[in-house]
């Protein structure tokens, strides 16, 4: 049975215009030639989609995600290659497309739904269902102009759902919605999964992904890096973020002279196996101090704890750590170089620590990575993650990402505390 989305090598580029002639004379003089850059979006992009799955796309802010989620919906068009898709397609892409701001909402349902292939009678049976859904009852007549980010969500994802979709294009626009908002785009997703419906999703949250996806993609500056499961495409994109994008271009050259044995023999040397090597084992976290509690609260104390083994005794390794947030975002991360440390010796096995007196965090699930590097030549001899490590709780003391202790002083002297 042909895949639900067949995408076949495309390639999308745009021209960037980094100068501007608005006048006569200025066109006449260049000859009405504009200087550009030509910027490639996606670069010999293929996979398919098959019925059914739910497959998410990830990768940084620019990897080009959302570019190939409108070439799937046909919004735009690849320079190269070839897309098909099988099936009703509902997309719900970036905020406020396919609304018109001066419409109200009720005539922006049905320019959405005709927009999406379904007729004027079919939204009249359907219309009551996408109000209650969107719980916009009472704006409904309003002009969308005048609606909030997260009620422009609403509306959009309520006609998406509701118009019969084979296939269910997400972007990240979720993330404006509230939380039970949030979560009952989740059980409609669920429900669709259960009816074996077709869904790509765009998502910077790991624990989205893992919680959708059946597999997912990792893109690089427009190109595919790597696939697999949810957890292991999140994986890949972790040590991405970790290394940044060379392993990337290594990748591309690869590939570029794989046509030829002497490429195939430069790449499987790229990827061999080198004698001296320090592997991560396992990854731990202990709350030093903190009996029956499994969270943090901020400023409390954090160990984490390495387990590794190496090919053979070896001298000059740095290791490093990063904290990650739910997002991906590294909100923590340095090594025992940068720390001003000595570089280690280690055995063929053995077991170090991090030990964190406090950690200032507030509300989330943290994940760690901990990684091993060769201090003579940078190369990084192993790299893995621990996802959801733990958890901080805030004690109500403060609001926002951080936990910071200021002092109050008025007019040269602290106020005291309540009594």
């Amino acid at each position: 049975m042909p895949a639900a989305i067949e995408i076949d090598d495309i390639s999308k580029h745009f021209r960037l215009y980094h100068e501007k002639y608005t006048s006569l004379k200025e066109r006449v003089i260049h000859l009405n030639k504009i200087p550009y850059e030509e910027f490639w979006a996606l670069k010999n992009v293929s996979f398919d989609v098959n019925w059914g799955e739910t497959v998410g796309l990830v990768g940084h802010n620019g990897s080009g995600k959302s570019t190939l989620l409108k070439c799937i919906a046909a919004i735009l068009k690849p320079t190269s290659g070839e897309i098909r898709v099988r099936g009703r397609v509902a997309a719900m892409l970036e905020l406020g497309a396919g609304f018109h701001p001066e419409l109200s909402g009720r005539e922006n349902i049905y320019l959405n739904a005709a927009l999406l292939g379904v007729s004027k009678k079919d939204v009249d049976l359907r219309f009551d269902d996408i109000v209650d859904f969107s719980e916009l009852g009472p704006f409904i007549d309003n002009q969308v102009r005048y609606y909030s980010s997260g009620m422009y969500t609403r509306l959009g994802f309520a006609v998406a759902v509701n118009v019969d979709p084979d296939i269910l294009l997400v972007d990240e626009v979720l993330a404006v919605g509230d939380e039970n908002f949030q979560r009952k785009c989740f059980d409609k997703v669920e429900e669709f999964q259960q009816e074996g419906r077709t869904i790509v999703f765009v998502s910077h949250s790991p624990d989205i992904v893992r919680r959708v996806c059946d597999r997912a993609y990792v893109l690089d500056h427009g190109k595919v890096v790597g696939e697999g499961t949810a957890p292991e495409a999140i994986s890949i994109l972790r040590e991405f973020q970790a290394k940044g994008s060379g392993l990337a271009s290594m990748i591309a050259s690869i590939n570029e002279d794989s046509t030829s044995g002497q490429g195939q023999a430069a790449a499987k040397e790229e990827i061999s196996v080198p004698d001296e090597r320090v592997m991560v084992g396992q990854i731990s976290v202990a709350f030093p101090g903190i009996s029956g509690a499994g969270h943090l609260t901020p400023g409390d104390p954090l160990t984490v704890k390495v387990s590794y083994s190496a090919t053979k005794p070896i001298s000059g390794v740095l290791v490093g750590i990063q904290l990650f947030d739910q997002k991906g975002d590294v909100v923590f991360g340095t090594d025992s170089d940068l720390m001003g440390l000595e570089p280690l010796d280690v055995d063929t096995e053995g077991e170090l620590e991090f030990s964190f007196p406090s950690v200032a965090v507030s509300d989330g699930l943290f994940s760690v990575a901990v990684g091993f590097t060769s201090a003579r030549d940078q190369r990084i001899y192993d790299w893995q993650n621990q996802e959801l490590a733990f958890k901080v709780i805030s004690n109500g003391k403060s609001t926002g990402y951080l936990k910071l202790e200021p002092r109050l002083i008025q007019n040269g002297e602290a106020v005291p505390f309540r009594s």
